[in-house]
């Protein structure tokens, strides 16, 4: 699924790299061998990697047009980024031709929502232009949320939980994607329990991954969709929610905000999109007897 209309909203999206990011059982230490061998067959190849093991993501951006605003979800890597992980690592991508290829230009942009402020969704946030990080969108309204913000920014002092990734990144991150919109004056550091966009789009808080993660609600006409940032990261999340990973820095606030979430979405049919999931991108779930399943894929 690369676009879709959902209610009176137009939905793109823009891949900016995929392939293997690391050992699915260093980033999912709690699902055991038996669970990934299940459900095998349909995790292999697009999300987990059968012969090595490791996890495949998707680093994507999405793009709503709705009430006359171009919105982005989340801004993925960027170029030019000094970053431990190779696959972040100061890449010189394509992301604004493929932008370019859904019919927006930087300047098109109306509000750029970072579901939360891990380096892999913040990245488009700036570009280098003579040296200098700049804000790519010049005329967007970063929207933000206050706790990340805070909790993020170095001057607070805080010690990261999750296992995976390190402080290094964390306030290269900080330095080069977020505090430069800031200082430009275009973030808008929301709190909270909600946020209203427009008519059709609200964030929701969503803590765990961060204390700050949020998850975009769509609801136009008889449509609903939850864009849930990192609430899941591969489908199996999707059917055994209790299972987080060790990106979060809370895995037991993540996973009781994932359970809320999918259950949300398997009353109200909302499609689950999530920042890095392959394949059709997005799911409709269902749940029977404390059980949840995949009602159907996005198409």
């Amino acid at each position: 699924m690369n676009k879709l209309t959902l209610g009176d909203v137009e939905v793109s999206r823009v891949v900016e790299w995929q392939g293997q990011f690391a050992p699915a059982d260093v980033l999912f230490p709690s699902v055991p061998d038996e669970l990934w061998l299940e459900h095998e067959s349909w995790l292999d190849p697009e999300f987990r990697d059968a012969t090595t093991g490791f996890y495949c993501a998707y680093m994507q951006t999405w793009v709503l047009r709705s009430e006359g605003l171009t919105v982005l979800i989340d801004t993925g890597i960027g170029n030019d980024k000094p970053r431990e992980h190779p696959a972040l690592d100061r890449r010189d991508g394509d992301f604004l031709a493929q932008l370019a290829e859904t019919g927006v230009r930087p300047e098109d942009v109306d509000i750029v929502v970072n579901t939360h402020l891990h380096a892999d969704h913040v990245g488009w946030n700036t570009r280098l232009v003579n040296g200098e990080w700049v804000p790519t969108f010049p005329n967007a309204q970063y929207v933000m949320n206050k706790i990340d913000y805070d909790y993020w920014n170095p001057v607070n002092g805080h010690t990261r939980q999750a296992t995976f990734g390190s402080v290094i990144d964390d306030r290269a991150t900080f330095a080069d994607s977020i505090l430069p919109v800031h200082q430009a004056g275009q973030v808008v550091l929301w709190e909270g329990e909600n946020y209203r966009i427009d008519g059709d789009l609200s964030l929701e808080l969503a803590p765990g991954h961060t204390p700050g993660s949020a998850v975009l609600r769509l609801e136009s006409g008889t449509d609903r969709a939850l864009f849930v940032g990192d609430v899941v990261h591969i489908p199996i999340q999707l059917i055994e929610p209790d299972h987080d990973t060790c990106l979060s820095e809370d895995q037991v606030v993540a996973s009781r905000t994932r359970h809320r979430v999918l259950e949300q979405a398997a009353a109200t049919n909302s499609l689950v999109v999530p920042a890095h999931m392959g394949g059709a991108g997005a799911a409709e779930v269902a749940r029977e007897n404390g059980r949840y399943s995949i009602k159907r894929w996005a198409s």
